[in-house]
């Protein structure tokens, strides 16, 4: 059996580490401002030093804990560089990396699985791990038929950990809200918690690759693996070799910047038109730089990983956002407030100001506004100090406003990329992306077929 089960008194003791080390800090932050500093000062090192235990303790977890953690991790571009920096190396590591479990219990799970002549299936599996994430980790293996291939393989006993952890989290979601200005995590990990089934089946999240990898095989830009074998908790895909996005964002070339943010875009609208399914798990470990083909555009491929929790959107994107986006782009205010006001954004018992509501929502509008917009952690930081700051009309509109369940998964998905395209400050031609792919953006002769997902192989 795996350790998560039979350190579940451990794993809780740490977590409960985090409100009591919040009241602590808070207590201290008021010393502070009784012996004179100022209140802006007390609050940035509250913050760096709540942020720093945070990630130190969901670093050294599995389960609900890192899947915060990794959820939570692409928006540290909106937080002040002097809180930033000094637990920036510890985000990129959540998104790469995890504590690995022992090898007996890896071989436990794949004889059980696979069964006793599970090793036949292989002509070599390495036993370390060559990637370990929340639920689960991935060794590198070649198929007996010379295919060098991934192996995921779920850790014994992890739903009930990522239950676990993820109720505690609840119980203190808002003493986490000062953490990232201008964001919500209840909402974030209620989310997390209603997609445990999915994203512990192993089934669906073929499904999901297998539907892409197919979609994408003869694309020269973007790059998903193709499903070898599943059954229960194990999944083998084709291995695919690249550059990690967390190593682009920290030593990357403009260049690879730059491309690695445009393909990054048109994935994620690509995808719900070519596939009726949207990747919703856009941290950057989860993507893959690799080298470009003679006919592809530019030196680069985007490959991409990780399929375990995507939004099933049979008809592509829903048509209003394109629809909105494009009136907004074309200075009808009142007939996006009167959309947004059709799809339950904004109630029947209030009135806003259309303009406003546009300017409330300029961090997802600004960069389709121009050909090609440069995406940088200093914008994205004044976006969330304007949505944060409770004396801002932003702030009190926001309050305002409704976000519907069909459309969380894709708020979330979208700002999460436009969190990855900041830490990149790539300079992505964003508008180009939707004009080609958003419902109400392509022309209405333009045929768009959407594939049923398909059964693995």
């Amino acid at each position: 059996m795996s350790d998560l089960p039979r350190k579940a008194v451990t794993r809780t003791a740490k977590l409960a580490t985090l409100p009591l080390g919040f009241a602590g800090r808070a207590t201290w932050g008021l010393g502070k401002r009784i012996v004179g500093e100022s209140a802006e000062i007390v609050s940035r090192e509250l913050q760096q030093r709540t942020a720093e235990q945070l990630f130190k303790v969901l670093g050294e977890l599995k389960g609900g804990a890192m899947k915060f953690g990794q959820a939570l991790s692409v928006f540290e571009s909106a937080l002040p560089e002097e809180v930033a920096g000094p637990y920036r190396a510890a985000l990129t590591r959540l998104q790469e990396a995890a504590p690995p479990m022992p090898t007996r219990t890896v071989h436990s799970v794949l004889e059980e699985r696979l069964g006793a002549g599970w090793r036949e299936l292989f002509l070599e599996f390495e036993d370390k791990p060559a990637a370990a994430a929340s639920i689960g980790q991935v060794h590198r293996a070649v198929w007996h038929d010379g295919r060098k291939v991934a192996v995921k393989v779920q850790y014994p006993g992890a739903g009930e950990a990522l239950l676990s952890d993820l109720r505690q989290l609840s119980r203190f979601a808002g003493l986490l809200g000062p953490l990232i200005p201008g964001m919500d995590v209840k909402p974030l990990i209620a989310e997390l918690r209603d997609r445990v089934s999915e994203e512990l089946d192993y089934g669906l999240e073929a499904q999901a690759q297998q539907a892409h990898a197919e979609e994408f095989a003869d694309d020269p830009d973007v790059v998903v693996p193709a499903v070898v074998h599943q059954y229960d908790q194990v999944l083998v895909t084709e291995w695919i070799d690249g550059i990690p996005l967390s190593e682009v964002i920290t030593d990357g070339t403009q260049e690879q910047r730059d491309r690695a943010g445009q393909l990054l875009a048109r994935f994620l609208f690509s995808g719900p038109a070519r596939t009726g399914l949207l990747h919703a798990d856009p941290h950057p470990g989860n993507f893959r730089l690799l080298p470009g083909e003679p006919e592809g555009e530019g030196d680069w491929r985007l490959g991409v990983l990780d399929f375990g929790t995507v939004d099933r959107l049979p008809g592509g994107l829903p048509t209003p956002i394109g629809d909105s986006l494009r009136m907004t782009l074309d200075g009808e205010a009142g007939a996006v407030y009167e959309m947004l006001r059709t799809e339950g954004f904004v109630k029947d018992s209030i009135e806003l100001d259309p303009d406003a509501v546009l300017d409330y929502l300029l961090p997802i509008i600004e960069p389709a506004l121009v050909d090609e917009f440069t995406f940088t952690r200093t914008w994205m930081r004044s976006q969330a100090a304007r949505i944060a700051d409770p004396r801002s009309p932003a702030y009190q509109l926001g309050k305002q406003l409704n976000l519907p369940p069909a459309y969380l998964l894709i708020h979330r998905v979208t700002l999460s990329t436009i969190g990855v395209l900041c830490q990149l400050g790539a300079t992505v031609r964003l508008r180009e992306e939707l004009e080609d792919w958003l419902p109400g953006f392509v022309p209405d002769d333009e045929d768009l077929t959407v594939q049923e997902p398909a059964a693995p192989a």
